[in-house]
């Protein structure tokens, strides 16, 4: 195990690097598995990738032309066709055709490029220095060999890494599922909203937020806290992600759903704004659960704290690293609370765009990260960000 939660914080909000912390350490690496390739993208390796033989498995021409052996001009003597098993050999003074990749015979001085030769009836004439354009056996690797290391990020060129050695499954921590419920009788999912009703904009948010995950269909769970239960504990997912539920109003049941299935409350508010009331809960079966605010930026805000560091757990991923930068202009420190407020970089700097009330996305639509202002009596010059474009190490908003 990572590590052990010694203590649950229920009843005071923690701080949001605490929060973060918390979230990564409760998430244990997935059981890993052996996938086929095709599978395999974007998870991550749960062992070292290591050479089953060496690679190339024999001395190959780099080049389209011919294998020579000796000084030149050379006699051609044949032609080595792609996956010929059998090159032959060369003597002193003599040639053969030879195409990328294909075996070339024994003895071969060099591979003398199509582009460098002077051909005159069955005679080849040109120069090339020795060993040119030869990768020889094992020159890429050798049997045995660690070539890349347990939690590892499979991209598309580990793929095709492991399908030139031959291999055709990895052992991986396989992507965790994440169930999304959200709450809210008051939502609808079309058109503009009436009076007393809101257009649901969290929904349609989670989808593009969970890419380094596998979202299973999003599910709505009216104001019942019988029917968040039974939403909870049906749920076949590592994580849930709850909406809307997680404060102490009367609509909010997330916390007495908890309570009722013997869940452990380790995260009960976060000092951050916007998305304080946000939960962090873990299940007897060992089921993660993440309340977000009914609120669309509190939501994401919450999403960034508890939930990406969680992920990142399950997948076996270190807690990214946030870079700092300075803000253009400051940004006025909470006295108690870590304000998380949206920024454009421009050469080299944060630009806060304004708009970033708990209820509004307007500022987070237009931003590049989000900068994590700490508390304090003073203005903040640099702030860590929190990326919101994605890309490898970030979130698409």
């Amino acid at each position: 195990m990572r590590a052990v939660l010694v203590s649950s914080h229920t009843g005071h909000a923690v701080g949001w690097d605490e929060a973060r912390e918390l979230a990564y350490v409760a998430a244990e690496p997935l059981r890993p598995r052996a996938v086929p390739l095709a599978q395999a993208l974007g998870t991550v390796l749960a062992e070292p990738l290591i050479a089953p033989a060496a690679f190339p498995p024999c001395d190959r021409s780099a080049m389209d032309g011919y294998a020579v052996r000796g000084p030149g001009p050379w006699m051609v003597i044949g032609t080595i066709r792609a996956g010929s098993n059998s090159p032959g050999r060369l003597t002193d003074g003599q040639a053969m055709a030879v195409v990328t990749g294909a075996a070339v015979p024994l003895g071969t001085y060099a591979v003398l490029p199509d582009e460098d030769v002077l051909r005159e009836g069955d005679r080849v004439h040109g120069t090339v220095g020795p060993k040119r354009h030869i990768r020889y056996a094992g020159e890429e690797c050798r049997a045995g060999e660690v070539l890349l290391p347990a939690g590892t990020p499979i991209r598309a060129a580990v793929l095709g890494h492991a399908a030139a050695l031959g291999l055709d499954h990895l052992t991986v921590i396989p992507r965790p599922r994440v169930a999304a419920l959200v709450t809210g009788d008051e939502l609808v999912t079309s058109g503009m909203p009436g009076p007393g009703r809101t257009r649901d904009a969290i929904g349609p948010m989670l989808p593009g937020l969970l890419h380094q995950a596998t979202a299973l269909p999003l599910r709505r769970v009216p104001d019942s806290r019988q029917r968040l239960v039974t939403a909870l504990a049906g749920a076949e997912a590592d994580l849930i992600l709850v909406s809307g539920s997680s404060a102490a109003g009367p609509a909010d049941h997330l916390r007495p759903a908890l309570d009722s299935l013997g869940a452990s409350l380790l995260v009960d508010g976060v000092a951050c704004r916007p998305g304080h009331p946000q939960a962090l809960a873990i299940l007897p079966d060992g089921r993660l659960v993440i309340g977000l605010p009914g609120n669309p930026l509190a939501a994401l805000t919450a999403f960034l704290t508890l939930a990406v560091p969680a992920i990142a757990g399950l997948r076996g991923e270190p807690l990214a690293f946030l870079p700092t930068a300075p803000i253009r202009g400051g940004l006025d420190c909470h006295p108690a609370s870590t304000r998380l407020v949206p920024v454009r970089l421009r050469d080299g700097a944060a630009e806060p765009v304004g708009h970033g009330g708990s209820a509004m996305l307007r500022g987070v639509a237009m931003a590049d990260a989000l900068a994590v202002v700490e508390p304090g009596p003073a203005t903040a010059i640099t702030a860590r960000l929190l990326p919101l474009t994605q890309g490898e190490h970030s979130w698409g908003v």
